[in-house]
């Protein structure tokens, strides 16, 4: 039985990639391998995917120390955190809901992908896993953490309907952003973007748009878009740990006069709500530049 929904399987024919989305996806688990288990357990952030009680997607950075996010059994994640209480997925978290988690660690290139179901536990989550599995190292820009203050007093978000000079300025600097998507039935997803300042254009207040290359070939985020054209977006100012969080709808583009060099399609997005939260944050990383620069945007 094929672990993909029809939008899926629709941008992989699409693609002509069915082919290889098949062997790809023997690496999808229900379970938790012990291989992933260490490596949640080394994560000081990760990033969720939800829905709000609007039906709008948004995704959200939850950080800790080594250890604050961790399997509890073969099928069960507990993460120490939950989203701040001004945070649009605060209130979806604490009731049983669909989610998306993406466990991207810079420094080693290496990110994992988690989809589920959670609930509130104490002051943090459980994660009843569907879905593990591993994406390539592809254009992960490296980063270490330089610094992690837990108790940093955070400034409370500001919500806009449209972008501001700073906030294109934030995206056009933009090496990594993070999307939430989810399917027809609410199952969402967290993914990973990365490339060259500038591979994120926004075309004006209110409109995003980026290349999309070839990856994994199972076309997650893609095959979400297709069913569900609600999507959220999430960047980090990696020095400072401000963040800025956008709702809105995507499309994809299939026309070829569309495309960036090399990409198979591209993405516009529309901007519904925008909330920032200025710095600083509780964790903050190196420049990307420590550590070298990637030369092509790429899809995860």
């Amino acid at each position: 039985m094929t672990p993909f929904h029809a939008g899926e399987l629709t941008v992989q024919q699409r693609m002509g990639q069915s082919h290889i989305a098949e062997k790809v996806r023997r690496g999808i688990r229900a379970d938790i391998p012990e291989v992933a288990a260490n490596f949640l357990a080394e994560q000081q952030m990760v990033v969720v995917a939800g829905t709000d009680e609007t039906g709008r997607l948004w995704a959200s950075d939850l950080v800790g120390p080594p250890g604050f996010v961790r399997a509890v059994g073969d099928r069960t994640i507990a993460v120490a955190a939950r989203p701040a209480a001004d945070d649009p997925l605060a209130a979806p978290l604490a009731r049983s809901t669909r989610i998306g988690m993406l466990a991207l660690q810079p420094e080693r290139r290496r990110r994992m992908r988690v989809n589920g179901a959670v609930v509130v536990h104490g002051d943090g989550l459980l994660i009843t896993v569907d879905q593990v599995y591993s994406n390539c190292p592809k254009y992960i820009s490296r980063r270490r953490i330089t610094s992690f203050e837990p108790d940093i007093a955070r400034t409370a978000t500001r919500r806009t309907g449209e972008l501001n000079q700073q906030q294109q300025q934030m995206i056009a600097a933009a090496d990594t952003f993070f999307v939430a998507t989810a399917d027809d039935e609410g199952n969402a997803d967290a993914s990973h973007r990365g490339g060259n300042p500038g591979f994120l254009q926004a075309l004006s207040p209110t409109q995003l748009r980026w290349p999309d290359y070839r990856g994994n070939s199972m076309f997650m985020t893609l095959g979400n878009i297709e069913v569900n054209p609600r999507c959220g977006i999430l960047l980090l100012d990696w020095a400072t740990g401000a963040s800025l969080q956008l709702t809105g709808t995507a499309e994809v583009l299939w026309e070829p006069d569309t495309f960036a060099v090399g990409a198979q399609c591209m993405i516009d997005f529309t901007i519904v709500e925008v909330i920032e939260r200025a710095g600083p944050g509780p964790l903050r990383w190196s420049k990307p530049s420590d550590f070298g620069v990637i030369s092509h945007a790429h899809r995860g």
